[in-house]
């Protein structure tokens, strides 16, 4: 297994402590859940990296790392409701795209066809990431020093919206693009 696929895996082993940090109510939680969110959101920037840099390209990784972002966020998504941060309805979207997306991909598999991440989908994953950081960063603020941040609090909503958006016009592009194999499902 090469390091951009090592590292992938890396992010999804990180998912279970980062959830533990969301919904444990110890000392710095949300502090240590926002920096295990971005050091497994860094592997994610630098897995790709490697693997284009160093032609180290494979169908795991097409696969595994756009999975591995997926099951990143959508935990961080599934905490954020279960802390009443974020509105059910924008999480139920975005989680139904996610699904889309991938079973897309596993429709695809069989055939032969690799269905990796475009620019939207990558515009998309950056979008939810940073949304996802400057919420735990806002919660961490409030629960740790007492500190409520009217300005993050207005950025945070922008985010959520701006992400609701990439989401659903990347799922919209994914299945345009890939209409075909839909087509002639039987």
């Amino acid at each position: 297994m090469n390091l951009p696929n090592k590292l992938t895996c890396l992010r999804m082993l990180m998912v279970p402590f980062f959830v533990a940090a969301m919904v444990l109510p110890f000392s710095n939680h949300y502090l240590w859940a926002l920096i295990l969110f971005i050091a497994a959101s860094f592997t994610d920037m630098l897995d790709g990296k490697i693997a284009r840099k160093q032609g180290l390209i494979t169908d795991f990784g097409k696969f595994m790392d756009p999975l591995a972002d997926k099951i990143l966020v959508t935990s961080a998504l599934i905490c954020f409701v279960d802390l009443w941060v974020t509105p059910a309805a924008v999480i139920i979207v975005i989680i139904a795209r996610e699904f889309i997306v991938t079973s897309l991909r596993l429709i695809a598999a069989p055939k032969g066809i690799v269905i990796a991440a475009d620019i939207f989908g990558k515009m998309k994953t950056v979008s939810q990431m940073i949304w996802v950081a400057t919420t735990i960063l806002q919660m961490y603020l409030e629960e740790e020093l007492w500190i409520g941040v009217t300005a993050l609090a207005a950025l945070n909503t922008l985010l959520m919206w701006a992400t609701l958006a990439l989401t659903v016009i990347s799922g919209i592009n994914y299945l345009w693009k890939n209409r075909a194999v839909l087509s002639d499902m039987k």
